[in-house]
């Protein structure tokens, strides 16, 4: 029997690969699709969405625990099981909405991951196969801890599948997974420790605009121990028992359940990438500016496998299968130019941020200057009886243009985006100042932030 031959065949069914295959299908390319999971990648499965979905709940726990005693007379309280069975109006359907999207669109699918081969040829349920293009959107998983006890740790989408919440959670990692869940747990009723290896959350972050978040999720009853590199987790009776090297002393902590949120990795181990001479790094496939790889000319990579030098970032992956399909469709004509991209945190109060951060600022040699203010008395957060809301922009003073924006605060998500298009536009801090914005609302605040 002979092999099957695609023009397009494509690894991963997340933004990036759905979005690469169905461009080319519609181009009246031949195409393929292959995922080892359900279909629909991790952002609606079991990531972004799922997560935002629990975060909203808590949303109201913090709005009426600030105006608690102020027109509010209590708080109230999550329902763990009814949030879960809400939850999943938002995941249940995404697998087979996105498998009948891709056959709708003439596009054959499989269901295993697929192992090179040879440059142009694939081995994937038990077929051979082969293509002009392949196209790896594998994106990322979580980093495997190499420590004793490793199979007792938990991952993130097990917090977003937890039937009921353990009361004592501890979580591997201060970064922004670890963090965001560590925000839902508590405000759930969880006892939370989060055990970091560096001396803070959100090592990408902007220092001092961290600071602020740390003081309100320490408020929040969350316990951090930084400075630590776990070693051990042990089975007891009823508890898991964390040890941790920490000022050269080991020292333990028990909880119900232990997550590890410590990083994610390019998901590229299955692949078997030598086979098809495609060349990878830490930070996952490597590819020229045309996201195709740099040892073998039929392969492309987008979204978070690829080392293009960008944030691993849903949006991200949209850019890049847009920039992948046009080279394959057109021959490379397309380079991947990144806009300035942001990055939200949503913890309560959220963190966001775009472009430099004040020392990556220093680093470039730019002449720039700083305003960095905390800004609880401004309206919107006084309004909600809300102490942290913080802010710090960098203008550089030659061109008179905003490098960068941190923000810490109820609303930072949104008002983040004002940011993208000030400095996507090239916008001075004075054209902001004279722009009109309704009042009073969250991105009235940023004409006030530079």
């Amino acid at each position: 029997m002979g092999k099957e031959h695609y023009d397009v065949f494509v690894i991963g069914t997340g933004t990036a690969g759905k979005g690469v295959a169905k461009d080319c299908a519609a181009a009246g390319m031949k195409v393929a699709i292959a995922d080892n999971r359900e279909y629909g990648g991790t952002c609606p499965n079991r990531g972004c969405d799922p997560k935002k979905v629990l975060v909203g709940a808590t949303e109201i726990i913090q709005l009426a625990h600030n105006l608690k005693g102020k027109g509010i007379v209590e708080v109230p309280k999550i329902n763990w099981a009814d949030l879960q069975k809400f939850k999943l109006n938002f995941t249940d359907a995404i697998p087979a909405a996105t498998e009948k999207d891709l056959e709708k669109a003439g596009i054959e699918m499989y269901h295993q991951s697929p192992k090179f081969i040879d440059e142009n040829t694939l081995s994937v349920e038990g077929k051979t196969v082969t293509a002009d293009k392949i196209v790896i959107a594998t994106g990322m998983h979580p980093m495997e801890l190499k420590i004793s006890g490793r199979e007792h740790l938990l991952k993130s989408e097990d917090f977003l599948e937890l039937e009921t919440l353990p009361d004592e959670i501890i979580f591997v990692g201060a970064g922004y997974i670890g963090m965001e869940f560590a925000h839902i747990a508590a405000r759930c009723g969880s006892k939370v420790t989060i055990v970091e290896r560096g001396n803070r959350p959100l090592n990408p972050f902007d220092e001092d605009i961290v600071s602020h978040l740390t003081k309100a999720s320490e408020s929040l009853g969350i316990n951090f121990i930084f400075n630590a590199e776990v070693t051990d987790v042990e089975l007891l009776q009823k508890n898991y028992r964390v040890s941790f090297q920490k000022n050269g002393n080991t020292e333990t902590i028990k909880a119900k359940a232990v997550f590890n949120t410590a990083g994610r990795v390019p998901s590229i181990e299955a692949l078997e990438l030598e086979n098809g001479n495609v060349a990878f790094e830490k930070k996952g496939i490597s590819v020229n500016e045309f996201l195709q790889s740099t040892t073998n000319k039929n392969v492309y990579a987008c979204g978070d496998v690829s080392a293009s030098g960008s944030l691993p970032l849903t949006p991200v992956s949209s850019q890049e299968s847009r920039v992948v399909s046009t080279n394959i469709l057109k021959k490379n004509i397309l380079k991947m130019d990144f806009p300035p991209v942001p990055s939200v945190v949503f913890t309560l109060p959220q963190i966001a941020s775009i472009g430099l951060t004040e020392d990556q600022a220093r680093k470039e040699g730019f002449d720039f200057k700083v305003e960095y203010k905390s800004v609880p008395k401004w309206f919107n957060a006084k309004r909600i009886n809300d102490d942290t809301y913080a802010y710090k922009t960098i203008v550089d003073k030659k061109r008179n243009l905003i490098l960068g924006a941190h923000i810490t605060g109820a609303n930072a998500g949104e008002m983040i985006n004002l940011f993208v298009l000030a400095m996507c536009g090239k916008l001075q801090p004075d054209d902001l100042k004279q722009m009109i914005f309704a009042y009073p609302t969250w991105g009235n605040d940023i004409k006030g932030m530079v």
